[in-house]
């Protein structure tokens, strides 16, 4: 047996991923929080009472193979449809048989479901004809009709951990053996194969298979011994798990800006180079990274709002791979630069102010005076600030709006700009800085 189609049934070739499939729960890998004893599913089952269930998570963590085992455990008929190629027509028909026989109809990336199909599916549900169990990448609650989700549990399935994926790994060798394809891998190998996979568990056994097929065995029936060469093979062209559309996309954009804003130069780089390895668009990285040099940095250094726009007109002149030392570069300085939240808070203060109160008028003095005749309807009286020695006078610029109201320095011990202007404010205006922070912090 040289590999492992000779050793497949004449009705072709299983796919590792489904071969290794799991019957029941208990034997699936991870996603505790489900499928513990005692969890909402497992008492569903228990009370045969199922009823509408969404599985929410992304791609290759367990939806469908939790589906089926569920639905095995029920004793009921497996019906999978997919939302892109089954319509009403096959809806309906499936649901006239669940009449006359117990069904589990499951319906993978229900998100894509039309508002016809969701209706129908949504008849089902109130009904009872059928238990339903819906798999989606997309957060339901944004992707998928209201009235479904408020008929529906849904559960969150997420990535597995690096030991869930080993124990992946490891099943699938044990049933290659099984097969008569003996396998030689290092454990740091197993741990390579469970890392790259990005939690995905039908990704890793996928990349196990690819590494072990064809491969011819020796006379002397040794295993197929993977090399480095061939896991750098397997991986040359491998696919990168992000979607940049779904919900991970947004978790590690949150993540990145978080640790910028957090001051944590490593995780920074991380989440940065999770973005750069899934083939982000430097321009889109880079807009994030100027908008959180004011949003974060702001005041407290101005020359990371400079980093970051230079930074942004330059991937728009560099890609890949040059741009990622660009883009670290900026990233870097953002997360290392001293914070200040003064000025999110105060155009947000600010905004709030005009969207919920009267408008202020114009003080006279402040009007314009470009044209002949505005001294006659009083616009007089503005102090010319360059003609003091300070460069400051005492005069109102927005009736009121009291000092403090909207902008409140977020100063603190460091040499910062703002810590700068305040002192320097203080000595010539001879007023105390509004400060949002203790006066120990100052």
């Amino acid at each position: 047996m040289s590999d492992l189609f000779d050793a497949a049934p004449l009705r072709g070739h299983v796919p590792l991923a489904a071969a290794l499939r799991p019957e029941t729960l208990d034997d699936v890998v991870g996603q505790q929080a489900i499928t513990a004893p005692g969890s909402i599913l497992r008492r569903r089952i228990a009370a045969n009472a199922l009823g509408s269930i969404i599985l929410y998570g992304p791609p290759g963590i367990g939806k469908t193979t939790i589906a089926r085992a569920v639905g095995n455990m029920l004793g009921k008929e497996f019906r999978p449809l997919h939302a892109t190629r089954d319509g009403v027509k096959e809806l309906r028909k499936i649901a006239d048989e669940a009449r006359i026989r117990p069904l589990l109809i499951f319906v993978d990336e229900v998100h894509r479901f039309s508002a016809t199909q969701a209706d129908d599916l949504l008849s089902i549900c109130e009904e009872g004809t059928a238990d339903f169990v819906g798999a989606t990448t997309g957060n339901p609650y944004h992707a998928l009709p209201p009235a479904l989700v408020s008929r529906s549990t849904i559960l969150k399935l997420e990535p597995m951990s690096l030991e869930d994926m080993e124990v992946v790994v490891r099943r699938g060798i044990d049933h290659l053996a099984s097969q008569g394809v003996q396998v030689s891998m290092k454990p740091e190998q197993v741990t390579l194969i469970a890392g790259r996979s990005g939690g995905d568990a039908r990704r890793a056994l996928t990349t196990l298979e690819s590494l072990a097929i064809g491969h011819g065995i020796g006379q002397d029936g040794g295993a197929v011994e993977i090399t480095e060469a061939m896991l750098e093979e397997a991986y040359a062209s491998a696919a990168i798990n992000h979607d940049r559309s779904g919900d991970q996309h947004y978790d590690v954009v949150s993540a990145f800006v978080k640790s910028m804003r957090g001051s944590d130069a490593d995780a920074t780089l991380y989440w940065l180079a999770r973005l750069i390895h899934a083939g982000e668009d430097p321009r889109y990285i880079a807009r994030r990274i100027m908008i959180h040099a004011s949003e974060d940095v702001g005041l407290a250094d101005n020359t990371a709002l400079q980093t970051a726009v230079a930074a942004s007109q330059a991937v728009e002149k560099i890609g890949y791979p040059e741009s990622q030392i660009i883009l670290a570069h900026a990233a870097l300085h953002v997360a290392r630069a001293p914070k200040s939240g003064s000025v999110t808070r105060g155009i947000g203060a600010a905004l709030g102010h005009v969207t919920s109160q009267p408008p202020a008028s114009v003080p006279l003095h402040l009007r314009d005076t470009h044209y002949k005749g505005a001294e006659k309807l009083g616009h007089v009286g503005y102090l010319f600030p360059h003609d003091d020695p300070r460069g400051w006078v005492e005069q109102v610029y927005a009736p009121g709006i009291g000092k403090g109201a909207f902008y409140q320095s977020d100063a603190r011990d460091a040499a910062t700009f703002e810590k700068r202007a305040d002192a320097f404010w203080e000595e010539v205006t001879g007023q105390p800085q509004p400060r949002r922070l203790p006066s120990r912090n100052r």
